[in-house]
């Protein structure tokens, strides 16, 4: 297997405060790799420098086999990576294959071009991939009346629009009831599957990671302190000792998310 992504000695500080700490790690094509750890372990501070939005104080990325460091979002996003966000983002006063079509067009750099005519462009492409995540019935639907765990596939669909080779899920289910939790990552589990996409993933719930995830890896204090399956992680004495055993680092609370 080859590495879609990599990093090497990834490493961010802000002033004093070192948020993520030299962190090496490789996402193979076709794996659901989870990244997870306490709160202010660093994990969104990671995903911030993957995607662009935050440059690395020092260190590397690599997306198939080439550096994207320093590239911002939109670059990074064109070479075929796209993200889901912890909140979701969507136009309220759209439907739902509007968002989506909307999305399309932005794949195919026509959204000034044919503006006026978007809700006629590319409808049944929208429409296949509301079905993949089972949101097609729900198509005409205004996307202020949606329930969370729905706009959460949708989103996934939005993701999926620029038929991305590496998809990024910052904290996926979060919000969502334990059912939908486990639908929504099954359902990301199956586009691994079926469409090859690579998936890195933030996950609180332990259920979703270990249910899903092919490879698990735990950061704290912002370094990489495990990696392996999940019958390694959860036998793993300090990752027991830092997460799995109350969210505590090091016996300290922590409160917020690097």
């Amino acid at each position: 297997m080859s590495a879609i992504l990599e990093t090497r000695g990834l490493t961010k500080t802000f002033g004093g405060l070192t948020a993520v700490d030299d962190v090496s790690f490789a996402l193979q094509k076709g794996e659901l790799l989870a990244m997870i750890g306490p709160n202010g372990a660093g994990k969104s501070t990671c995903f911030n420098m993957l995607m662009g939005q935050l440059p690395p104080t020092s260190g590397a990325v690599y997306l198939d086999g080439e550096v994207i460091t320093g590239l911002g979002p939109r670059q990074i996003w064109r070479r075929g990576v796209g993200r889901t966000f912890q909140i979701t983002a969507t136009y309220a006063s759209m439907t739902v294959v509007e968002n989506v079509q909307m999305a399309l067009l932005s794949h195919n750099g026509e959204i000034f071009r044919v503006l006026p005519f978007a809700h006629r462009m590319h409808r049944d492409r929208a429409l296949a991939l509301l079905d993949m995540v089972g949101m097609a019935a729900q198509a005409d639907r205004h996307c202020a009346v949606l329930a969370y765990g729905d706009l959460k596939r949708m989103e996934l669909a939005i993701a999926l629009a620029h038929d991305p080779k590496l998809l990024l899920m910052d904290e996926p289910t979060a919000g969502m009831a334990p059912r939908e939790r486990l639908a929504l990552m099954e359902l990301t589990a199956r586009i691994v599957a079926e469409q090859g996409v690579s998936v890195l993933f933030t996950e609180h719930d332990m259920d979703v990671v270990f249910g899903h995830a092919h490879r698990i890896m735990v950061l704290n204090r912002g370094a990489l302190i495990a990696e392996g399956n999940a019958a390694e992680i959860r036998a793993n004495p300090l990752v027991q000792d830092v997460y799995l055993g109350g969210g505590t680092v090091f016996g300290r609370a922590e409160k917020t998310d690097a």
